[in-house]
């Protein structure tokens, strides 16, 4: 079935129950409108973020150069290679004891002994699966370097394709002078019959020469062109998402393998010179290109609340701190790093920083959540390590909403942070989780959920999965104030994948959408400001549904997860009687649960915009096969 005739199936799906759901009599479905159950959170649907699966470096952060601080190993200089054209001759080495600051100590020492406009010499570098080229496209770097001597030295940059070695792109630098310097530039390619990823970048020499070199970088057009900025793709396919939060910066990313290598947030911020990079938790380096800065103007781009996770004193391998005098270091630092989101630029320590940093505004601040996943510290010392970061935090800061990792004995947290992560019937079971939740207790953030089935990115078996776990958020959501998908990014070359089922899939070049993507997206683009009453009579056990309304409009959610049409009789009580209105229809389809949508055929799912005509009583319908649905009806 083409989209056409889907769309045209869709239109149809307002039947007479004789006509198209045969004689038996439909299952039910009343909706009370006047009948408001329960507040709807405005924060239910957000984005949890954390570096893995190359999600920052090679990811959203736009950076196009790979290890631009030449980190090396016992192969060599990672992500780098010598060049020697022609008859050319150079050497390449770490200079572990001369590099431009305090925070990259050491540099790429360059040695060019033989070389000439013939037959130059110098570096390559591979680039995240390559650099992605396009037509007429401008692009801005930068380097640090020096020089063994004052004389000056042409060096020539460019983007060069793979297989041909056509320069797609040059320009050249002049270095000169035997103290550090930052030097910038710019490249910009022509018309291209079209767009590449199978490009490297070149750093060429024409004469001989020594030099010193450190942080290489390399950014295409950025989202809203901010300097060290993401990637527009990825932010356009975010932001279609209508976030309300941002929980970052991350999970494990958070905890480090050991304490050294936590998310140290006083060394990623200022320039990316005094950012010392280091290890993440997914058995690659970070940057550190995406400091809490950029988390936060990454919030402010797209008109999300930041959810800030600060270090609770556990870390992955099992390392931890003790409660009390040795715990106290990390809570004032976690107060350092409030203060340098909400701090006043005039007169706080940490605001002025910020203000030094680029961004003078504070940024407004609801919740902060201490720690992930501490139920693995296997010492139990989560519960004192909470309370002494509630009582510091909300002794400064009493309108933050302080949330806990996992359950504590010894107070009642604001919130509690629940983690879901099952396959299709898993989620089915979970849609039910929170109906008979304790009203009185802690509201919920899910803060990491998913339905993992489907590699790299998840089948439409597990966006049915989601989308009915997302009609018990809503059903819920007077509890469940936040719920947010993880992982959210995957590059799905060879080696860029660490975790399955990721929501946003990408090369170097291009990105999709997940069917699970496409449900997200469906179900935050229709929520209401509260729950309304309702009920349903003799519908599949493989049928979910949720009705939220606002004063002007009901939002419907609709999922037929099995493999049969689904009928439904629907009553809108409280519609003008005798009226028909007319409502929006979003559907997402697939024939099997195992269909899915990949890098090279991006919009095999995506969803289908129809509309129906809905009465007050009445009105017969049919959810079709392997379908989620989204229903928007004006009520004025």
């Amino acid at each position: 079935m083409n989209r056409h005739q889907f769309s045209r199936r869709v239109a149809l799906t307002v039947c007479t129950i004789s006509v198209l759901c045969g004689q038996t009599p439909a299952p039910s479905l009343s909706i009370e409108l006047n009948h408001r159950k329960a507040p709807v959170s405005p924060a239910l649907y957000g984005l949890m973020t954390e570096e893995i699966n190359y999600s920052y470096d090679g990811g959203l952060y736009a950076e196009l150069i790979h290890n631009r601080t030449f980190r090396s190993d016992w192969s060599g200089v990672l992500n780098w290679f010598l060049l020697q054209k022609g008859t050319s001759a150079a050497r390449l080495s770490i200079d572990q004891h001369n590099g431009p600051s305090a925070a990259l100590t050491r540099s790429a020492k360059l040695e060019v002994t033989a070389a000439d406009v013939k037959s130059p010499a110098g570096l390559l570098n591979e680039g995240y699966w390559g650099f992605p080229v396009r037509t007429n496209t401008r692009y801005a770097g930068s380097l640090f370097a020096k020089a063994s001597s004052p004389d000056a030295v042409p060096v020539t940059i460019a983007l060069v394709a793979n297989q041909s070695g056509k320069v797609l792109a040059k320009t050249s630098v002049t270095l000169a002078g035997a103290e550090w310097k930052q030097y910038s530039f710019e490249l910009h390619s022509g018309e291209m019959a079209t767009a590449s990823s199978e490009n490297h970048f070149e750093l060429l020499l024409d004469r001989p020469a020594t030099l010193w070199l450190q942080l290489i970088s390399l950014f295409p057009p950025t989202y809203h062109n901010r300097p060290n900025g993401n990637r527009v793709d990825l932010m356009e396919k975010l932001s279609a998402m209508h976030p309300a939060f941002l929980r970052f910066p991350g999970g494990n990313y958070l905890e480090g393998d050991h304490i050294e290598d936590r998310f140290d947030w006083k060394k990623t911020i200022g320039p990316l010179l005094d950012r010392p990079t280091h290890p993440s938790t997914w058995s690659y380096h970070s940057s550190d290109g995406m400091g809490l800065l950029e988390f936060l103007e990454w919030c402010e781009d797209l008109h999300m609340d930041p959810v800030l996770a600060v270090y609770g004193g556990y870390s992955l391998r099992g390392q931890f701190v003790k409660p009390g005098p040795d715990l106290e270091p990390y809570v004032e630092d976690a107060l350092d790093e409030i203060e340098y989101v909400t701090g006043s630029a005039i007169d706080t320590k940490w605001g002025a920083v910020r203000a030094r940093n680029g961004h003078p505004a504070p940024f407004s601040l609801h919740y902060v959540e201490v720690g992930n996943e501490d139920q693995f510290d296997k010492a139990k010392t989560y519960d004192g390590r909470y309370a002494q970061f509630y009582q510091a935090i909300k002794a400064k800061y009493p309108n933050l909403q302080i949330i806990a990792t996992t359950p504590v004995s010894s107070m009642t947290p604001d919130v509690l942070d629940d983690h879901y992560y099952k396959q299709e019937q898993g989620m089915f079971d979970e849609a039910k989780h929170y109906d008979q939740t304790d009203r009185k207790g802690p509201k919920i953030f899910v803060g990491e959920w998913a339905t993992r089935e489907g590699s790299p990115t998840p089948n439409f078996g597990a966006a049915l999965g989601d989308a009915a776990f997302m009609t018990g958020l809503e059903r819920n959501s007077d509890v469940v104030v936040m719920a947010s998908y993880a992982p959210l990014l995957v590059n799905v070359n060879p080696g860029g994948m660490q975790w399955s089922s990721d929501l946003v899939g990408y090369n170097a070049l291009n990105s999709y959408g997940s069917p699970s993507y496409y449900a997200q997206v469906m179900f935050a683009s229709c929520l209401g400001d509260s729950s309304v009453e309702s009920s349903v009579g003799q519908a599949g056990e493989r049928f979910f549904y949720s009705a939220t309304a606002s004063s002007s409009k009901l939002c419907l959610k609709l999922v037929n997860a099995s493999s049969m049409p689904q009928p439904l009789a629907i009553a809108l009580h409280g519609l003008a009687k005798g009226s028909a209105h007319l409502a929006h229809v979003s559907t997402l389809h697939a024939n099997t649960t195992w269909a899915t949508n990949t890098i090279d055929e991006p919009n095999r799912i995506v969803p289908v915009h129809s509309t129906v005509t809905l009465k007050e009583n009445n009105s017969s319908y049919v959810i079709p096969p392997y379908s989620i649905q989204v229903i928007s009806l004006d009520l004025k």
